[in-house]
C-alpha cells in the first residue's frame, strides 16, 4: 500500500506529519512525500523544510492520498498542476483525505461536491462555497473520503483510517506508542470554548490569509 502526502509551499507541519505518524503504521506501507518537484519544501513559518523525495508525475496511483493544509493562500488553480494530479490520483485511490484546509484543494478539485466534510474552523464557509458540506466534526467520512479540521485533528484523522484499515487493535497500540493522550492545559481548542475576544482576535488576523 503506498501513502502519497502532499506538500506545497506554505503547509503546515503537524497537517503533514501527524497522518506521516499515524497511517505509516500501516503494515507493510510505503510512505512518500510528493510534491510538483523533488527536493525540500517550506512550511508556512519558512524555518521548516520537509523534503519531497518523489514528484507527483512519479506517484500516478497511490493508494491514500493525504493533502495538508496550510494558512496562506493555496494552490487553488483549477487547471494548475496540483489539482489535476489530485484529480487523476483519486480516480484510482482507495481513500482520499485531508487535514485543515486541505479539504479546500479536494473541493476545488471538485471532489468533495455534495459531501459532508471537516476543514479549519476559520474556513468552513470558504469550504461550502466549493461545493462541499461543511461539518463542525473533528473527522468526517463521507465514502472514500477522511477529513480533518484544524491541524491537530490529522492525527484522529490517520488513527480513525489505520483502525479502518488495520484494525481497531492495531490503532489503539499505534495511540499507545505514540503516548497519544491530550490533556491540554486550556480549554480554548475551538471557537465554542475558547474566550470570545480571542475568537475574534484569530478570526480578524486570518480573514484573509486561509483562503
Amino acid at each position: 500500500m503506498q501513502i502519497a502526502i502532499v506538500l506545497y509551499d506554505n503547509f503546515t507541519a503537524l497537517d503533514a506529519v501527524g497522518p506521516y505518524e499515524t497511517l505509516g503504521q500501516i503494515p507493510d506501507a510505503e510512505t512518500v512525500f510528493v510534491a510538483e518537484r523533488t527536493g525540500p519544501v517550506r512550511n508556512d513559518s519558512r524555518n521548516l523544510a520537509l523534503t519531497a523525495d518523489r514528484a507527483l508525475a512519479d506517484v500516478p496511483h497511490p493508494d491514500i492520498i493525504v493533502v495538508p493544509g496550510g494558512p496562506g493562500p493555496l494552490p487553488l488553480d483549477a487547471d494548475g498542476p496540483l489539482l489535476t494530479w489530485l484529480r487523476t490520483a483519486d480516480e484510482t485511490s482507495t481513500w482520499t483525505t485531508s487535514v485543515c484546509t486541505g479539504s479546500l484543494l479536494l473541493a476545488a478539485a471538485g471532489l468533495l461536491k455534495g459531501r459532508r466534510a471537516a476543514c479549519h474552523w476559520l474556513a468552513l464557509e470558504e469550504l461550502k462555497r466549493h461545493g462541499a458540506e461543511p461539518t463542525g466534526e473533528r473527522v468526517v467520512t463521507d465514502g472514500k473520503y477522511v477529513t480533518a479540521a484544524g491541524v491537530s485533528s490529522g492525527i484522529d484523522m490517520g488513527l480513525t483510517l489505520l483502525g479502518r484499515i488495520a484494525g481497531d487493535d492495531h490503532a489503539q497500540l499505534v495511540q499507545l506508542a505514540l503516548e497519544y493522550d491530550p490533556r491540554p492545559p486550556y480549554d480554548a481548542g475551538s471557537p465554542e470554548t475558547a474566550p470570545a475576544h480571542l475568537v475574534e482576535l484569530l478570526r480578524s488576523h486570518a480573514g484573509l490569509s486561509l483562503t
